[in-house]
């Protein structure tokens, strides 16, 4: 039964669904502004939410690595524990360092993802490969988008207070702790614990394991396999970024994600400021619920035509930062959020497309690295009270003036005809697009 693909993906989809029911996180801002914990806004917007984008990056790159040393498995439960630890720091805890505690916690969660990503690959049979990632991506899509709306109508009917909501999160997350030790633990790794497959079937022999004599020495073994786990990364880094279509696209990727990340976590302070929640009925949960559902669609039903919608994004945010609407500032909001669903899966389509799973994993974990240096740099100058520690509505506007130029990256020259990308492609290129289109559902992971 453990030996089945369908036994650890439906573990996995069972842990990916209850650790992304979060009913409180759309409320986050309205919650740590509020009675409960009287922080001000300037408070949460210059010291607290910053340290998020910091924390990350610092913890990116050593969790990307222990994650594939450990096999993935470790690194799952260590996720829910943090995730758990996130929550209860939010529940018990008032002061700003407490806060900001609470997200450092949350980064290490964050840039655990990849252990979700990526273990089911390390389990199941490539031919499974397409099945598996189409349900823990749309289990994730229905955990998040439940969470929202669960948020919203306890919210909305006074249900439950906003502690309470926490509480019924601990719940939610101890049972995604529970279901991570009855994963099977994987016996290989993308790249610690890559089997040789120039070694007879039942050698057992493992690329980065050494010979029998070098396993004398479990030291100089672990040194010289993470020695040459970090040569062999290097020599795949060159090779991809060597491409003239990957390092454009990976570029927008960098850029577009940046600009994004910063105003989704800013965004909740917008609204406070647009429209106080103690004032007036709030729907930011019936709001992430219909981008994230939206979003979704867009990005499986649109057809690849990127001239039309390069400044539909920017344009959004301009709306939503000097229109003084609640309801204008979350229509901006959900179309912002839909484009760039959409015009993201592209680029992950144009990158993945002729990639290993191992060499997507390398340059999807590089495109993320430089996304967050250029939000740390933004971060710093912009919001951090060490820097400009500019207010909400000139935020907006500089992240306004970011995507402006980013879109319009869309237009770059496709590698063969030159021609402009996706909007009139050459006979090359749309034969390129049909015989990769396999490999969209691996780009979206």
């Amino acid at each position: 039964m453990r030996s089945d693909w369908r036994y650890a993906t439906s573990l996995l989809c069972t842990y990916g669904f209850f650790s992304t029911v979060k009913p409180l996180e759309p409320f986050l801002i309205p919650f740590l502004t509020g009675p409960d914990k009287n922080l001000t806004s300037e408070q949460v917007n210059n010291r607290i939410l910053p340290v998020w984008t910091y924390s990350y990056l610092a913890v990116l790159v050593p969790v990307f690595l222990l994650t594939d040393w450990l096999r993935y498995k470790p690194v799952l439960f260590f996720q829910s524990v943090a995730l758990f630890v996130t929550n209860a720091l939010l529940l018990w805890t008032k002061s700003v360092a407490a806060m900001q505690a609470t997200q450092f916690v949350y980064s290490v969660v964050t840039a655990c993802d990849v252990a979700y990503f990526s273990y089911i690959y390390s389990v199941i049979e490539v031919k499974r490969y397409k099945k598996a990632t189409s349900y823990i991506r749309s289990v994730q899509l229905l955990g998040y988008t439940v969470g929202s709306v669960l948020g919203q109508v306890l919210v909305s009917f006074d249900l439950m207070s906003y502690d309470n909501i926490l509480v019924l999160t601990l719940v939610l997350i101890a049972v995604a702790m529970v279901v991570t030790p009855l994963l099977p633990l994987p016996k290989k790794s993308m790249f610690f614990h890559r089997k040789n497959h120039d070694a007879p079937e039942d050698s057992g022999v493992d690329i980065h394991m050494g010979s029998n004599e070098e396993n004398r020495s479990d030291t100089q073994t672990s040194t010289r396999r993470f020695g040459k786990v970090l040569s062999l990364l290097w020599q795949d880094f060159v090779e991809c970024y060597s491409s003239h279509n990957l390092l454009i696209w990976s570029l927008w990727w960098a850029l577009a994600t940046c600009g994004y990340n910063q105003t989704v976590n800013y965004v909740q302070v917008l609204w406070e400021h647009v429209e106080p929640s103690q004032n007036a009925s709030i729907y930011n949960g019936g709001v992430e619920a219909v981008s994230n559902l939206l979003g979704s669609a867009t990005a499986y039903g649109v057809e690849l035509y990127l001239g039309g919608l390069s400044g539909l994004g920017a344009a959004s945010l301009f709306l939503m930062t000097f229109i003084g609407n609640i309801w204008v500032c979350y229509a901006g909001y959900v179309v912002f959020k839909c484009l760039y669903t959409l015009l993201i899966t592209i680029a992950m389509y144009q990158i993945a497309a002729g990639l290993s799973v191992e060499r997507y994993a390398l340059v999807f974990g590089v495109n993320t690295f430089g996304a967050l240096v250029l939000q740390t740099i933004l971060v710093f100058v912009v919001v951090d009270s060490s820097g400009l520690g500019l207010g909400i509505i000139p935020q907006h506007l500089n992240y306004n003036f970011l995507f402006s130029p980013v879109y319009n990256l869309c237009k770059l020259f496709c590698s063969h005809c030159h021609g402009f990308l996706r909007i009139f492609p050459c006979k090359i290129c749309t034969e390129e697009m049909q015989h990769n289109e396999y490999n969209v559902l691996f780009a979206i992971t």
